[in-house]
């Protein structure tokens, strides 16, 4: 990580179809400390969600292209040129991380 800040200690992985297309659709709130990858990912909506949530658009090699922060329920998230995956995060993570585009994130696999 270029900052040594953990964004989130619980990431899911969203790696078809329908687990993308779902996304975070079906949960009651997202609690700092939890992430959501999406890959492949270009472009997120939040559609039907609950809550704001703060987009991280990510280069095959997890360098950050785009921060989208807090964006609100029902809407559509930009199209990213060159975006291989997306992390998402609560709301309010990456300004209290400080991330911005040109990090790069370093995923850890824990078990």
């Amino acid at each position: 990580m270029t900052r040594s800040t953990l964004l989130a200690g619980r990431i899911k992985i969203a790696d078809d179809v329908t687990t993308r297309l779902v996304g975070l659709i079906t949960t009651p709130s997202f609690q700092v400390g939890q992430g959501l990858l999406l890959e492949p990912c270009t472009a997120v909506h939040t559609w039907f969600m609950r809550y704001p949530i703060d987009v991280i658009y990510l280069s095959a090699s997890n360098r950050v292209l785009r921060v989208v922060q807090a964006l609100p329920p029902f809407c559509w998230g930009p199209l990213v040129s060159g975006a291989s995956k997306v992390l998402e995060v609560p709301a309010g993570v990456c300004r209290a991380t400080g991330t911005q585009v040109g990090d790069v994130l370093e995923f850890v696999d824990e078990e």
